[in-house]
């Protein structure tokens, strides 16, 4: 690698570690802010404190980084083009893409980098947030869940197991509740499914369909048709415990939609964010395409200039691809196209745009 090449990747990134890190920081800490008065009736130590902006850095991190990528090749280059670097080195009888090699290579290795972040750091960091937070509120983990799979205590205290809840229908599938009293088993019930009877998330009452109850006590057997049940949590309750989808990786999104497919229901949403999670790492290797790209093909101005570029191009991307993905989310479009459209028709031309720079 030429000096010069070293020269502007070691420039680049003391850039690109100061503008997404320092940014990151100071979303984690606006996030901060904005709970404390949440936070506060717990009494809660500095250091848990800290260790909640900790565990939503890498999230803002992973959002951030196209936009950092973007602002730091253009103002890099635009300066380099600026004081007459770029002329210098062609005027020697270097060529530019080779000079630009070895930012083609750390762009993968940003876009890599970004899919695991994504796909393991922010999951289990998320986790470790909405942990953190309960226990800062003095509030037990009531729910777990996993892949659609509810596990929870009704308020009456029993176990509950809901094998399959979909939120959008309000509707669980294969629920199992285990009546203990007394230290000690007395019923077991399992209803094919509950569906939530009230116009409202939280005034309205569970009804149990198609039920056999097992008394233990009695050592008796009876089906019923249907009958409410009153110690379940509403809806609202459900939905504040399940995961979003930035905490989970793309493996427990894919077995979440099978299981609601083959249980009769298509998420739409689900397969969105699934594919969000493949397209979304891509645009930071775009991102370096275009920002080189632009620099060495217009006067764009001085570093700020540029940065401020940088800014509102990425300003517009984000607006064409949440845009893309709320349509998705709609069903007005595929998940595949909503989801990659945008960076689809942004990498198509960086690339040809990268391809142009004159020698």
């Amino acid at each position: 690698m030429l000096i010069v090449q070293r020269h502007y990747l070691k420039e680049f990134f003391k850039l690109f570690f100061l503008i997404s890190g320092g940014l990151a920081l100071i979303f984690s800490i606006l996030d901060l802010i904005d709970k404390i008065d949440d936070f506060m009736p717990g009494r809660p130590s500095l250091e848990s404190l800290f260790l909640y902006a900790f565990f939503n850095f890498p999230k803002y991190f992973l959002y951030l980084m196209p936009a950092s990528i973007l602002v730091c090749s253009l103002f890099i280059f635009s300066q380099a083009s600026r004081n007459m670097e770029i002329s210098i080195i062609k005027s020697a009888g270097g060529r530019l893409r080779n000079l630009f090699k070895p930012f083609i290579l750390y762009g993968l290795l940003l876009t890599v980098s970004a899919f695991l972040i994504g796909e393991v750091v922010v999951p289990d960091f998320s986790t470790r947030s909405d942990e953190l937070k309960n226990s800062i509120k003095k509030k037990g983990r009531r729910l777990t869940f996993q892949e659609g799979t509810l596990w929870l205590r009704a308020t009456d205290g029993s176990p509950v197991r809901i094998e399959l809840y979909i939120p959008e229908q309000k509707l669980a599938k294969g629920v199992s509740i285990f009546v203990i009293k007394k230290d000690f088993m007395r019923e077991r019930l399992e209803a094919e499914e509950a569906e939530w009877q009230g116009m409202q998330s939280s005034n309205g009452i569970w009804r149990l369909k198609n039920v056999t109850i097992y008394d233990i006590e009695a050592g008796d057997v009876r089906n019923v048709a249907e009958f409410d049940y009153p110690h379940l949590e509403s809806p609202d309750f459900f939905s504040e415990g399940m995961k979003k989808p930035e905490e989970m990786g793309i493996g427990e999104l894919y077995r979440y939609a099978e299981r609601l497919k083959r249980a009769g229901f298509r998420n739409t949403k689900l397969l969105v964010d699934m594919n969000k999670k493949v397209s979304y790492p891509f645009i930071n290797f775009f991102m370096i395409l275009f920002g080189i790209s632009l620099s060495m093909r217009s006067k764009i101005g001085g570093g700020l200039f540029a940065a401020g570029l940088g800014l509102l191009i990425s300003a517009f991307y984000w607006f064409a691809y949440t845009m893309m993905l709320s349509l998705g989310y709609a069903g007005l479009v595929p998940p595949i196209v909503s989801a990659w459209l945008v960076p689809a028709v942004f990498g198509i031309g960086s690339i040809h745009l990268f391809r142009k720079i004159p020698e």
